[in-house]
């Protein structure tokens, strides 16, 4: 199940609660006490940063998996909505501070205790830090950017999101899928991690067909709204599929397109056979996909220059543009981000 620390950060009291929810989370997982040590240390800076230079944010940590096999990390999103920071790679040299009681060590800190750290702002929108920790043996999997990641955040007052994000590779095949399971708690978590296991343990179908053996394996659930992408980066095909209310914007040839999903609910009544959708898919391509927590009059213009960015920035990006400071939550919400493998220009990732 999508277990997800989320932490309201209004005033300098919430950075020690930062601190040891970043330390929870960390041994939550199983990482070690170093680990979760750095993890702490990550927390109490963001949240620093946002109470002194933002007004306040959100802190989100949760379970990132390495979407080419099994190794887990801790990722850490610091959210707000302040003027941003004019200048990000200055901010993070140590002794930079633009207020004057700072040491000015605290972005520097976050990359040094971090195996990967990156920060996004844009100015009088907000800024978006991602900090991922791993075990000493898996660090070499999280420490690049991520062509596939996302963040979940539950509704108000519940530990397990409703919501989940699920990778699977298999030759040159990307699958990834979001579920939304109906309702909030533990029933619509447990829906949708049924539909993330069937996903990840399956050896192989396409989209449709994923779809319809999970409508059989989610007949014990309530049922989810689940959408399903396939990539294919060596034949440049992308493949989507989905039931429900799970949003879907692709970014390609310069402009975005809505992948629409048919009515339904996957695991509930009867289910209309699946129609796939297939495209082109070019470096600079980037898919975004969202449950209905996501406001519906959201649009995604703007957010393709951030794809040179890692996935879960995005993510934290849209997640943040998408609402308000001010705007309460009214669901489980959880915002997936898959881009090209290789860069724009050519270069890797």
């Amino acid at each position: 199940m999508t277990r997800v620390w989320d932490l309201a950060v209004t005033d300098a009291t919430h950075v020690s609660d930062a601190a040891r929810t970043a330390r929870k989370a960390a041994l939550g997982i199983g990482l070690d006490g170093a680990a979760a040590d750095a993890a702490a240390l990550a927390a109490s800076e963001l949240a620093t940063n946002m109470c002194r230079y933002a007004g306040g944010g959100r802190f989100v940590a949760e379970e990132a998996r390495e979407p080419w096999g099994t190794a887990r990390a801790l990722q850490i999103l610091a959210l707000d909505h302040g003027p941003g920071i004019p200048d990000v790679p200055r901010a993070m040299e140590d002794g930079f501070s633009t207020s004057e009681d700072s040491l000015g060590a605290g972005l520097g800190a976050c990359a040094r205790a971090a195996d990967f750290f990156e920060v996004q702002s844009a100015p009088g929108r907000g800024t978006v830090a991602v900090a991922r920790f791993a075990r000493p043996a898996d660090r070499a999997l999280f420490g690049a950017r991520a062509a596939t990641g996302g963040i979940h955040v539950p509704l108000g007052g519940y530990k397990l999101s409703g919501d989940a994000l699920a990778f699977r590779s298999g030759g040159a095949l990307r699958t990834v899928m979001l579920a939304d399971g109906l309702g909030h708690g533990e029933a619509a978590s447990e829906a949708a991690d049924v539909a993330s296991r069937f996903v990840t343990g399956s050896r192989g179908g396409t989209p449709d067909t994923l779809l319809r053996g999970l409508h059989e394996a989610l007949r014990r659930t309530r049922g989810a709204a689940v959408a399903i992408v396939e990539i294919d980066e060596s034949r440049g095909r992308l493949t989507f599929c989905g039931v429900g209310n799970i949003g879907a914007r692709l970014y390609r040839g310069g402009r975005w397109e809505t992948l629409l999903s048919q009515p339904g609910i996957v695991g509930a009544f009867s289910l209309r056979t699946p129609v796939p959708a297939r495209r082109e898919w070019s470096p600079g391509d980037m898919l975004i996909l969202h449950s209905d927590g996501v406001p519906g009059r959201w649009k995604p213009e703007g957010v393709e220059a951030l794809r040179g960015h890692d996935a879960a920035v995005v993510a934290g990006a849209v997640f943040r543009d998408s609402g308000s400071a001010a705007r309460p939550l009214r669901d489980d919400t959880s915002v997936a981000v898959v881009t090209h493998t290789a860069r724009p220009d050519g270069g890797g990732r």
